[in-house]
């Protein structure tokens, strides 16, 4: 089974970085998110990829293309102009890296990958989210209920917690929500090619044109994830997810 990425949105600056570069290429730790989403995929034995890009394709490129090296331990003889793998990594994945357009919005970039995914059930996320969601669960869950598409709910996060007065006193912050709390499409979705039916024009969006659609012929099923997601929209994201990563166990690694 595929897994589609969606890399193509314009860049960001949550690296304070001078130039921008695409968000799946920001690093937490040694490596870009997107690699810490391939690996998690991978985890659960889906290996193969279909990276939908857009903005500064070459730079995702690039760094697939010289993956090997980067992942691997290297001698490099400059007199003889030889390169020894010393200790290469494990990853076995395959990689469809396909230009999707610049001004391609992501339910476009969908359309654009069918010929690449129109005979299976694929699986489709963003490529600035991290998550510990049960990607075998999930299948199996959309099997179950048999939609043209799941997507994994994820409650609303509050950037703030509330502050509990007592009159003009505080007594305390709540971090918690209630059981009634909002839900957000976190990624991390299955979908059957017979959605490509609802996908018609380049500025179609994920969300909307597709989904919402799906949503008004009973054709999407949502699965609620209660455990880890973080995605990564500002600086201060990034950051906490860099903190994460440098702890004994980060939450989103499953491998």
């Amino acid at each position: 089974m595929k897994v589609v990425i969606l890399a193509g949105g314009f860049g960001t600056r949550l690296a304070e970085e001078t130039i921008t570069i695409p968000k799946p290429m920001v690093q937490i730790g040694q490596h870009p998110i997107i690699w810490h989403i391939m690996k998690s995929y991978a985890s659960y034995g889906f290996e193969e990829f279909v990276v939908a890009l857009g903005y500064k394709a070459d730079v995702v490129k690039n760094f697939f293309l010289h993956f090997d090296d980067l992942a691997s331990d290297l001698t490099v003889d400059l007199g003889a102009g030889t390169v020894e793998h010393l200790r290469r990594h494990e990853e076995k994945w395959k990689i469809h890296l396909i230009d999707t357009g610049l001004e391609t919005l992501t339910g476009g970039r969908v359309r654009r990958l069918e010929p690449y995914l129109r005979d299976e059930t694929f699986m489709l996320t963003y490529g600035d989210g991290v998550s510990d969601v049960p990607l075998d669960r999930l299948l199996a869950y959309h099997r179950k209920h048999q939609k043209l598409a799941t997507i994994t709910a994820v409650p609303a996060q509050a950037r703030f917690g509330n502050i509990i007065f007592d009159d003009d006193r505080v007594v305390g912050f709540a971090e918690k929500r209630s059981a009634d709390e909002a839900w957000i499409n976190g990624g991390f979705m299955v979908i059957e090619p017979s959605v490509f039916n609802y996908l018609r024009k380049d500025d179609d969006i994920l969300e909307v044109d597709l989904l919402e659609r799906l949503t008004r012929d009973g054709q999407l099923s949502a699965y609620r994830h209660t455990g880890f997601w973080q995605c990564m929209d500002t600086l201060r994201d990034r950051q906490a997810l860099e903190r994460l990563w440098a702890s004994e166990s980060p939450p989103w690694k499953t491998w």
